[in-house]
């Protein structure tokens, strides 16, 4: 679903601001002149309380560089907002001022919650279905194609995106030097962890607000393991990684299709428990807004059941234990790797493209979300799964197709159901919907009971061809209908009437 641009307003405060106009869930920002001497970094405090009726948010501020510090709020509620700015400098410090935010329109959603426990919908209640994509390291191309990346991303369905804030270095695949380096420093001196490169980081939530113009959320991974030695990013102690979360967190919170990944492979960077709890926990207290939140495996699994986890982002190409997922954990459960539709040597890298729509179908059907990926061997190494570029697979369109049949999906009360005796998986609205999937099989026909109260329109939907046939009459109680004998086939029930 695309949506609106955001409205960004920054402002020059002297002294005290007179109210303005700005749209609910977009970006009001304070723009402050300050000192440039010592390292303004951490020795410049400042944050601001963003007060409306008997509500108080709190939220950091960041230095820009050139003697600019910024902070940036999203309010999420119409009406009016008051401000005041606390800093340990005189001249950034209780700066007073007001805006009136105004309801939003349009496209404009907001940032994406839990609902109904296993699904997504926007702060404005309009529901989400995640149909995601990867391009790790896709920010830090060259401008071509990054431009490229968003080319072709504004043709497909996809509204989410997996991406690393650091870059990448992974075999003959992804090893460029990125345009910008996150901090001050080089590999060979040293990087200064304390000195982050406004440059960079502007470059990263240009970025942002780039996917948010399409419609796409940004799913930011925080940390990831393949560094390899070649920047050494991954080097942060823990007090390091926690100035850098809350120096990312005040520039690229108030945007709202942002969501947190903690990590990508978490079990692989060798950290302790204590220290991922450490960067959670700093998640939430300084990001206001409480954007979803999760972290991947590789192989071992993190602790799902706690507290600042919102839902499960899991790498695994079985999926037969999605449902099992969804009643331990009471959380939305994502495929988020569910391997790579390609053809390049590595066995996660090579998925037939028939297989990657079968498994976004079959996690659908189970009650999950699923993401997709490309790696097709390219002469010059631009595979959409670390760099971005262009699609050359034949998923997306169908993956659109999907996501179509996501949308005209009951709302609420849709629950998988899967039989131990039979193949087929589906989802089910007692007595409303159901939505049978019967996959790799090539069946040449369907058998299923429907509620004897109730007459049903039947459909069969040919999931890689993309076709949706109807059939004549109305059916309820035992049903046997013909299929064509083709795999990647589902029928579709909608009672009469409702």
């Amino acid at each position: 679903m695309k949506n609106s641009a955001v409205f960004i307003i920054s402002i020059l405060i002297s002294n005290i601001i007179s109210a303005i106009d700005i749209q609910q869930y977009s970006v009001f920002e304070i723009e402050l002149t300050g000192p440039s001497n010592g390292n303004p970094f951490t020795e410049v405090q400042l944050s601001a309380e963003f007060s409306f009726l008997n509500r108080t948010l709190f939220c950091e501020g960041f230095y820009d560089g050139n003697g600019k510090y910024r902070i940036r709020f999203m309010p999420d509620e119409p009406g009016t907002w008051k401000y005041i700015t606390f800093s340990n400098i005189s001249e950034l410090d209780s700066r007073k001022g007001s805006f009136t935010c105004i309801k939003n329109t349009g496209n404009n959603h907001g940032p994406v919650k839990v609902r109904n426990t296993f699904d997504f919908g926007y702060a404005d209640g309009t529901p989400f279905y995640p149909v995601g994509t990867t391009c790790y390291a896709w920010v830090h191309q060259p401008e071509e194609i990054v431009e490229n990346t968003l080319k072709t991303l504004s043709k497909t369905a996809f509204n989410k995106i997996r991406m690393t804030v650091m870059p990448k270095n992974y075999d003959v695949y992804i090893n460029n030097e990125p345009p910008y380096y996150p901090f001050e420093g080089s590999k060979e001196k040293g990087w200064d962890f304390k000195r982050p490169d406004p440059a960079f980081f502007r470059n990263f939530e240009e970025k942002i607000l780039a996917l948010q113009k399409l419609g796409i959320e940004a799913d930011v991974i925080l940390f990831h393991p393949y560094d390899f030695g070649k920047w050494n990013f991954d080097k942060m102690n823990t007090e390091e990684a926690v100035f850098y979360l809350r120096y990312l967190i005040a520039r690229i919170a108030a945007y709202s299709n942002v969501w947190w990944s903690m990590a990508n492979e978490y079990d692989i960077m060798r950290k302790t428990d204590e220290e991922w709890e450490k960067y959670f926990r700093t998640i939430q207290k300084y990001d206001p807004y409480q954007h979803l939140c999760s972290i991947h495996n590789g192989m071992a699994w993190y602790n799902h059941s706690l507290p600042w986890i919102t839902h499960l982002s899991i790498q695994t190409a079985y999926l037969q234990d999605i449902q099992d997922w969804r009643e331990q954990y009471k959380k939305p459960v994502i495929i988020d790797e569910c391997v790579y539709e390609g053809n390049i040597p590595a066995d996660w890298g090579n998925l037939t493209p028939e297989e990657m729509v079968n498994r976004f179908w079959i996690a659908w059907c189970r009650g999950a979300y699923c993401t997709h990926g490309e790696t097709y061997i390219h002469p010059e190494n631009i595979l959409w799964w670390s760099k971005g570029g262009k699609l050359y697979g034949k998923s997306p369109e169908r993956i659109a197709f999907l996501h179509r049949i996501m949308t005209e999906t009951p709302m609420d009360g849709v629950r998988p159901f899967h039989s131990k005796w039979n193949k087929e998986t589906y989802l089910i609205k007692d007595n409303d919907y159901y939505l049978y999937y019967y996959g790799n099989s090539q069946q040449a026909a369907a058998r299923f009971l429907l509620p004897r109260e109730y007459q049903f329109r039947l459909e069969i939907i040919d999931a890689w061809n993309m076709t949706i046939i109807p059939l004549d009459g109305q059916f309820s109680g035992r049903v046997e209908i013909p299929l064509p004998g083709l795999p990647y086939i589902a029928v579709r029930a909608i009672r009469i009437g409702n």
